[in-house]
């Protein structure tokens, strides 16, 4: 039998993969954007290449709007991973099941609290981000129109990042409500609401070994007087 984790992690994986892709062409929209080079649409390279100083800032703003892009999924993997790691899920119980028994564990509380909190701004950070890389994009496509291909393929490469913006923003808002971890990949948003079977285990272990230890220590003790 295939190990939960392992199947949980790949679907996070495919997933990232596929909407990584929206974001790249959303992001860089002065470069995937149809814009008009004279008496025909440019090219990519044409596109990279123009010398209009605006223009250029504008590819450094998507560029840079890129990166942050990358930084926030970075975060938002090993909030997955971590997830995956040390929770599970359980159907039977409810979402805020997790609340109720995660206090039992205060260093796993701790540090779950600090991943929602640093998920929850770099999420702002983002948007802010974004928001200007937008502003600054505008104009370059305002000033090199071509046809409508060029407002259509804006606006749908802006409303799949806008998408992820969305429920990005859901999980994170609904993870430092109610005190939660809301996964942001799995369909529906399944919450992490129980331990995770492994991470049980392994502490189930480390406790016997303990509790062994112990015994054996009064056993010596005797034998030492």
């Amino acid at each position: 039998m295939v190990d939960p984790d392992i199947v949980q992690r790949g679907k996070v994986g495919i997933i990232f993969i596929l909407q990584f892709y929206r974001i790249i062409t959303g992001t860089m929209l002065a470069l995937f954007v149809p814009q008009s080079c004279g008496d025909h649409v440019c090219s990519l390279t044409e596109n990279y290449e123009k010398d209009d100083l605006y223009h250029q800032i504008a590819i450094s703003i998507n560029i840079f709007s890129m990166l942050v892009f990358f930084i926030c999924y970075i975060i938002e993997l090993f909030r997955e991973e971590w997830c995956v790691k040390y929770l599970d899920i359980d159907n039977n119980k409810s979402d805020n099941n997790l609340k109720q028994i995660i206090e039992k564990y205060p260093k796993l509380n701790n540090k779950m609290d600090k991943i929602n909190k640093i998920y929850y701004y770099s999420f702002f950070i983002n948007c802010l981000v974004y928001t200007i890389n937008l502003g600054i994009t505008i104009k370059v496509l305002n000033d090199y129109y071509y046809n409508s291909a060029t407002l259509s393929c804006f606006t749908s490469f802006v409303l799949l990042v806008l998408m992820k913006l969305y429920n990005s923003f859901g999980v994170a808002y609904q993870s430092i409500k109610n005190d939660k971890m809301t996964s942001a990949y799995i369909n529906e948003f399944v919450s992490y609401n129980v331990m995770d079977a492994d991470f049980l285990e392994k502490r189930k272990i480390e406790e016997q070994n303990t509790d062994n230890d112990l015994v054996r220590e009064e056993e010596i003790i005797p034998v030492i007087n």
